[in-house]
């Protein structure tokens, strides 16, 4: 329930937002990520990209919310909760040329109030057989000291 009324009034402040931005500053992000929170932001995103590289899909998830109101939507489906949100990737990656190499370029970190963020970006494996790469758009809300993806939605570009 944490996780549909943080989307929704998310979506509703983003709207707000968009609205009230008058027309012809689409460089201006919704609210400038305070560079402290950029950071630390920043920090866990580079964290899970380094995880995914070393192979290791445990230490990936640790950027995602520990919740069954955790939300995957990629390829067409929506995933709830953390352990099937693993249970996914495990199933999906089940060996390391799968995984291939992860790099996350030309990130936008926009924050929402002071404890949600939303991060677009784009995700590209390097792979012995193919490519593949696309967008996703991340939804991360601070607890404590700790930004976590709430919400993760990823599109494939192939």
């Amino acid at each position: 329930m944490l996780i549909k009324n943080l989307i929704s009034a998310m979506t509703i402040i983003c709207v707000v937002a968009a609205c009230a931005m008058p027309m012809g500053t689409h460089d201006a992000p919704m609210i400038a990520a305070s560079t402290d929170q950029a950071v630390l932001i920043q920090t866990v995103l580079n964290d899970q990209e380094a995880a995914w590289n070393r192979g290791d899909i445990d230490g990936y998830m640790q950027s995602y919310w520990p919740s069954p109101d955790l939300r995957f939507a990629s390829g067409g489906t929506v995933v709830r909760g953390w352990q099937a949100t693993k249970d996914r990737y495990h199933a999906r990656y089940s060996n390391r040329a799968l995984m291939g190499t992860l790099s996350t370029p030309d990130l936008e970190i926009n924050l929402i109030g002071s404890n949600d963020a939303v991060v677009h970006g784009r995700w590209a494996l390097a792979r012995a057989g193919d490519q593949p790469s696309g967008l996703f758009t991340l939804i991360m809300h601070k607890f404590g000291e700790d930004w976590l993806i709430v919400s993760d939605t990823t599109t494939s570009a192939d």
